[in-house]
């Protein structure tokens, strides 16, 4: 069960919609950092609708993601779609301090989902992963 279990096709499609987030996620801090709210909002809600779930998936590679896909890999995607709603949100209504909230929230939850499922390709955060759990 996980990314490596999904067909090559799938892995591709998964591997574009997290390389689509990294680049909304950079274009936020220089909109960020000149006030471009307009911009914070059009680039949150797109990364809020991308979704893999979401993408012209026929019923079968639907199938193939939540039977080869880890709940809680699920859960993580779910909830950072979320936050770019909530981010999207609060650009439109220009504040500035939740702007910035949100935009962590962001961040945090990639690097949760990253140290989880992708220390493949993320080895530096297998080593943070361990700290954290040791230190409880």
């Amino acid at each position: 069960k996980g990314v490596a279990a999904l067909s090559t096709e799938l892995r591709n499609l998964l591997g574009k919609e997290m390389q689509a987030l990294q680049l909304g996620m950079q274009a936020i801090i220089p909109a960020a950092v000149s006030g471009d709210y307009d911009s914070i909002e059009s680039i949150a809600t797109k990364m809020k609708n991308s979704y893999i779930l979401k993408q012209s998936l026929n019923k079968h590679q639907i199938h193939a993601l939540h039977e080869k896909l880890p709940a809680t890999f699920i859960e993580k995607d779910n909830h950072f779609h979320y936050l770019a709603g909530m981010l999207a949100h609060v650009a439109k209504e220009r504040k500035t301090e939740l702007v910035n909230f949100y935009y962590s929230q962001m961040l945090e939850s990639c690097g949760d989902c990253h140290a989880q499922f992708a220390t493949h390709k993320f080895p530096g955060l297998s080593e943070i992963n361990k700290s954290v759990s040791h230190d409880h």
